[in-house]
């Protein structure tokens, strides 16, 4: 069975687990811990960045590496068209969507994380004590703001990126309004590509990723809430119901994931 050492909110790996769930392949999602799983994982892959895809003898990294790798090892259900034209578009969506929805929803995000006190809390552990959260809650927005400054994720970089993203998101919106794929008319790695990714700018509902029950539905404020980006996230939605598979009880090769165990 194929391995996808993954981070279950990542938004690369997500892009890969929908294009596993398309081709209808078994697989099994393996979490890498930050940290000491990440060495484990150097050790299987040469890198410490996921998705990571073992297929046998076989190890695979980035999720375009890795969505290339699946078209050429499982050609049923292709995702890349053979019309030449179209096929550029494909693979210039595929890149656009991972360089700039990816990169600038993470900054986004950490925006949002910065700002809003009840998004902060909504994204720990339904477990998580009510001490922490009020703990986590009431660090001043203003002191989140510096770290993330020492990261490159300064208030000017931050709203650079909701810039970029809302004119993306309404450009998609256009494109989506009339038409029910991005390439062609049947969908392509375009657009699993894009529907990847966005994750971390509103998560879907429904059972597809091991979230807590108040981030469903949710996501950026501003960008997830916004009437404006309702065709693009009714399309993602639409991608979800018909080819993302959702976990049931008792699946543990495809709902919630096991953790790292390399050899």
């Amino acid at each position: 069975m194929l391995e996808l050492y993954q981070f279950e909110l990542s938004q690369y790996s997500e892009k890969v687990r929908l294009i596993l769930d398309y081709k209808g392949l078994e697989y099994k999602k393996i979490e890498v811990t930050p940290g000491v799983g990440q060495l484990e994982l150097f050790q299987l892959s040469g890198q410490r960045q996921v998705p990571v895809l073992k297929d046998g003898d076989t190890i695979v990294t980035d999720s375009t590496e890795i969505a290339f790798y699946l078209e050429r090892k499982y050609p049923e259900k292709p995702l890349i068209p053979t019309d030449p034209v179209q096929k550029g578009q494909c693979l210039l969506i595929e890149e656009w969507a991972d360089e700039s929805i990816a990169i600038k929803g993470r900054k986004a995000f950490v925006g949002a994380l910065n700002q809003n006190q009840n998004f902060r809390t909504s994204i720990l552990p339904q477990d998580t004590p009510d001490l922490l959260k009020n703990l986590v809650g009431a660090v001043p927005s203003e002191f989140l703001n510096l770290l993330g400054t020492g990261i490159g994720y300064s208030r000017d970089a931050i709203a650079e990126a909701e810039r970029g993203l809302k004119q993306d998101l309404e450009a998609l919106s256009l494109i989506l309004k009339e038409r029910p794929y991005l390439v062609g008319d049947r969908l392509t790695l375009a657009d699993l590509a894009v529907a990847g990714v966005s994750i971390i700018l509103k998560y879907p509902e429904g059972a597809y990723l091991d979230l807590p029950e108040a981030l469903k539905g949710k996501g950026i404020p501003g960008l997830a809430d916004n009437s404006a980006y309702e065709p693009f996230f009714t399309w993602r939605d639409r991608i979800y119901a018909e080819h993302r598979k959702t976990k049931f009880p008792g699946d543990r090769d495809n709902s919630s994931p096991t953790t790292i165990n390399i050899e």
